[in-house]
């Protein structure tokens, strides 16, 4: 899949995506995910996550226009539609945790908890006022008359107290108590709360809106499948029963790929399990394995590349990646893998037998922006991997069968695609130091064949003997697909 957008993309993307699926397509994408499609509550501004109203994907005037920062609801499903066209499947990105820019305040009791700790309590019980009530006054009771009111919020950032504004985390008093939802990420205490409303799950109401909007969701826009933002915050019980809910009523087929970020896999095989096996998950680890690898040059090891990853513990449900919106440069979990290293990791993910590999957009599109770091401006260029298009064709024809892995020297790492019927296979080579070889054996099914590197980084012609053997090169810092001529 590509995540077609990154945190700086200047917007209008349903337009741009539309335009270039024919090319995805070419390049060997099979899907796209997409940034989320509701409107925000700072409106074109907005990245999409700051969730104003769900039924408005850019069709009514609200927060400051029609349109949100990628386009219209009209854009949005013509964009779905020429990903069909293509055979391209369409992953929305759907933010579940919170709600912002409440319509109008409410009189509600709060107390605050300590950031570090949201199970330590702070202030007394207090009488304030906060913007809990959504009521959506610009789609007027289209597709939903359902109103927001603090007894759908578990906790919020910012409240009125005698006309002082107060900031921190409060932690809303209804009919579902003054504690938090246990059935969350236990990171600082109780990780429930993560920014603006946050939504109660606990709320039978809460429950069959979030069933009927995301029903509505499908239906109106056809997508074959959906990202979950922030699941680390999200109640694991009301996710069991909403998942379940899509995959009887709605959609058996619909791929559901969940962020749940944590650099530790058992962490995530713990969520994972606990889902029952219904979700497939983000690779942080492996992630972060490349990040330092690319940090520490040759003296990474890269026999240990897979160690640790979510890849390594339950491949079916692994959803591998190089980078994306929050690693980039300037962004919250920034850890962006350096430029040298990614062909290098976009191989390893596109080319071995398991995971499914999520390609970043500006990898493929490349891509400049700027932003504030320390009070001054930084402009960053992140420029296209030239050669990913071939390691995409490379995944097509070429990595199919059996993996047998050379696993064998720190700077220099290689793998061999068997093939099937249909496929020739491929001998995939990286190095992280000097140029180096390996002597491989590919069996006297390839006894006296010609090899060339698929990439064109070497010029070399390889020819095994009459047992199947030959020496295989790698540039240094590169990476060689050698196959059959």
């Amino acid at each position: 899949m590509i995540q077609f957008f990154h945190w700086y993309h200047p917007g209008a993307i349903w337009n741009e995506f539309a335009e270039k699926a024919e090319h995805l397509k070419e390049l060997g994408f099979t899907a796209a995910w997409l940034p989320p499609a509701t409107k925000s509550s700072i409106g074109k501004k907005g990245r999409g996550y700051e969730v104003y109203d769900p039924y408005d994907l850019g069709e009514f005037d609200q927060k400051g226009g029609i349109s949100t920062r990628y386009g219209t609801k009209e854009e949005y499903l013509k964009a779905i539609k020429k990903a069909h066209d293509f055979g391209i499947s369409v992953y929305a990105d759907i933010v579940l945790n919170h709600r912002m820019g409440g319509d109008e305040e409410e009189n509600i009791t709060v107390h605050k908890v300590n950031d570090e700790d949201r199970n330590e309590i702070i202030s007394k019980p207090m009488g304030v006022s906060a913007f809990t009530k959504f009521t959506f006054p610009g789609r007027n009771k289209k597709y939903s008359n359902f109103v927001w009111d603090y007894h759908c919020f578990s906790g919020i950032d910012h409240v009125r107290k005698n006309g002082e504004k107060l900031q921190g985390i409060f932690k809303i008093h209804n009919e579902y108590g003054n504690k938090w939802t246990e059935s969350v990420s236990h990171q600082f205490g109780n990780y429930d709360y993560l920014m603006g409303a946050d939504i109660e799950y606990r709320n039978p109401i809460v429950v069959q809106e979030m069933k009927d909007w995301i029903k509505w969701y499908a239906e109106t826009t056809q997508i074959d499948g959906m990202r979950l933002d922030a699941l680390k915050h999200i109640s694991s019980d009301f996710l069991k029963e909403w998942i379940n809910y899509i995959k009887k009523e709605i959609n058996p087929d619909c791929f559901i790929l969940g962020e749940f970020w944590k650099d530790e896999a058992e962490k995530i095989v713990h969520f994972s399990d606990e889902m029952n096996d219904l979700i497939s998950c983000f690779d942080a680890p492996l992630h972060y394995n490349f990040f330092k690898a690319s940090t520490e040059d040759s003296k990474y090891d890269l026999t240990k590349i897979l160690d640790g990853s979510f890849l390594e513990k339950k491949p079916m449900f692994s959803v591998s990646f190089v980078e994306n919106h929050d690693t980039q440069k300037l962004q919250a979990l920034e850890s962006a893998v350096e430029d040298w290293f990614k062909p290098l990791a976009y191989a390893i993910i596109l080319l071995i037998d398991k995971g499914y590999p999520c390609v970043f957009y500006p990898d493929v599109f490349g891509a400049e922006y700027t932003d504030t770091k320390d009070q001054e401006e930084v402009r960053i260029v992140m420029p296209k991997i030239e050669i990913l298009p071939k390691l995409l064709k490379a995944r097509h024809k070429y990595a199919y069968g059996e993996q047998i892995n050379y696993f064998d020297h720190q700077n220099c790492i290689a793998w061999l695609r068997k093939g099937d019927h249909e496929h020739a296979g491929c001998m995939v080579m990286i190095s992280n130091h000097d140029e180096n070889y390996k002597e491989i054996n590919l069996g006297k099914e390839n006894a006296n064949s010609i090899y060339i590197d698929f990439l064109e980084q070497r010029n070399d012609i390889i020819q095994t003997d009459e047992n199947g053997k030959a020496i295989f090169h790698v540039n240094a810092r590169s990476v060689s697909v050698w196959v059959k001529k």
